[in-house]
């Protein structure tokens, strides 16, 4: 935990707030929550699903990762009193604006990975020749 009067921290509040890339990336950067949001995407799920369909996510970081996106108010937890208790996560409004923004992601990043993919059989069949 670092402290928020920090020069580490004061640098990226101020970069959060002047920069619109900042401020997303700020929400939805990090190694689980494009996994997380991507699934929410596709509609209401349990904490049960999530944790089986993103693999190798521990339950501490998962838990963790929906906090802070729950904090940000991307997502929703509803928690429904039954034995055992049922919880069940999904977009908010605000989250469900950020779809558009998701697919760009998605499609550049599949771009990229084959654009990167293929220089590198093309650099693999050089080098045998």
């Amino acid at each position: 935990m670092r402290k928020e009067t920090s020069t580490n921290a004061l640098n990226e509040k101020m970069m959060i707030d002047s920069c619109g890339m900042s401020a997303s990336l700020a929400v939805i950067g990090g190694r689980w929550k494009p996994a997380i949001l991507c699934r929410l995407a596709h509609g209401t799920m349990r904490y049960g699903q999530l944790k089986k369909d993103i693999e190798g996510i521990s339950e501490r970081m998962l838990v963790a990762q929906l906090r802070e996106l729950e904090k940000d108010q991307i997502i929703t937890r509803m928690v429904f009193p039954e034995v055992p208790p049922r919880v069940e996560y999904q977009l908010t409004d605000l989250g469900r604006t950020m779809r558009t923004m998701l697919d760009a992601m998605s499609a550049w990043g599949n771009m990229y990975r084959t654009h990167i993919n293929q220089k590198e059989v093309l650099t693999v069949e050089e080098s045998l020749n």
